[in-house]
């Protein structure tokens, strides 16, 4: 039986647990915190072997710090208190918040993703419609440009839905009030299908000459781009002979008034450089009529700038479009469905 408590020379009293509560100490427990599971002080020194050496077994066999009081009592005989038992830490739960979250997680993902293919389908389709959209404005201008030339109207308004119509004017130029369109280069489209594809050209900088045109039928004056001479042809004396007088018939194509585009410079009507066309300003600076026209091939003299200035292409690459969409949308629609859809059951 455990010693009777006996006085402290401090003062104070404890308890002596003896080998006993060494070995419960040793297994993890707090023999003062539980000492009615300590067992009684074995008599006697074989006794006090025998505790030591189970001791030493105990720790080589990994129960060291397993949960004390239970291993005591399993390895000791001894009876558990009533009411008390050792359970393991539960984590059931907390994997099931985990896995509860990670799947909400995956759904919304899923359903993220899937705007990927979506969005490419629409765009593509979007596609179709403006490929449509296009083919008919280009066949609207392909039919303008090779209709029949009328006589250019009498009113200006009517001009406003007539761009890239071919009309037909009579009367003499006014050489004298030349403005120059620059810089630019010439239309050649049997050259520019001769180089197409190529990293670099041959094409030449020049300008295109606006001369006022006086129509004797109309008793109006207008603006005619007579087209395109090089750099060093800008200066009317350079080219004389293809100075026209007198009264000639001209068909051109109705072009209107442009606005200016960003990084295209102001225009410069001091130097007598136009950089897009300011029908207003350029009819202010000539005193004509806010009216103009690119004059056609046929107009070309020899010596004279050449005609048929008109560039009358229009960018067509909605097919691209399409096929980058509707490719992309298949593949993406592709990988949703084997990453969200392959293991789903009945899928």
């Amino acid at each position: 039986m455990a010693e009777a408590p006996a006085d402290h020379p401090s003062g104070s009293s404890s308890q002596n647990v003896g080998p006993g509560a060494g070995l419960w100490a040793g297994l993890g427990g707090d023999p003062e915190a539980d000492a009615s599971c300590v067992p009684e002080e074995p008599a006697g020194p074989g006794a006090m072997a025998a505790v030591a050496a189970m001791q030493l077994g105990l720790r080589a066999a990994g129960l060291g710090r397993a949960p004390a009081s239970a291993a005591w009592r399993s390895v000791l005989g001894v009876s558990p208190r009533p009411g008390v038992a050792w359970r393991p830490r539960r984590c059931g739960s907390s994997a099931a918040e985990a896995s509860a979250t990670k799947a909400e997680d995956d759904s919304f993902l899923q359903w993220v993703l899937l705007l990927i293919p979506v969005t490419a389908f629409g765009l593509g389709t979007w596609q179709v419609q403006r490929r449509k959209w296009k083919l008919n404005l280009i066949a609207e201008l392909e039919s303008r440009v090779l209709a029949e030339p009328v006589p250019l109207p009498a009113d200006p308004m009517e001009l406003k839905n007539m761009e890239y119509r071919p009309v037909k004017v009579k009367g003499c130029f006014d050489h004298s009030k030349e403005l120059y369109m620059m810089p630019r280069t010439m239309v050649d489209p049997a050259r520019e299908a001769w180089e197409a594809g190529r990293i670099s050209s041959s094409t030449q900088s020049g300008a295109y000459v606006v001369t006022p045109f006086h129509c004797t039928d109309l008793g109006t004056t207008i603006l005619v781009n007579r087209g395109f001479v090089p750099r060093k042809k800008v200066n009317p004396e350079t080219r004389q002979k293809g100075q026209i007088e007198g009264e000639v018939d001209l068909i051109g194509m109705v072009r209107l008034t442009e606005t200016r585009q960003p990084f295209v410079p102001e225009n410069n009507p001091e130097r007598n450089h136009w950089y897009y066309r300011d029908l207003e300003a350029m009819a202010r600076i000539t005193g004509a009529e806010p009216i103009f026209i690119d004059a056609n091939f046929q107009s070309t003299v020899p010596g004279g700038p050449i005609g048929g200035q008109t560039r009358v292409t229009l960018r067509n690459e909605h097919l691209q479009y399409i096929v980058t969409w509707y490719g992309l949308s298949a593949a993406t629609s592709y990988l949703w469905f084997k990453k969200f859809l392959r293991g789903t059951p009945g899928v």
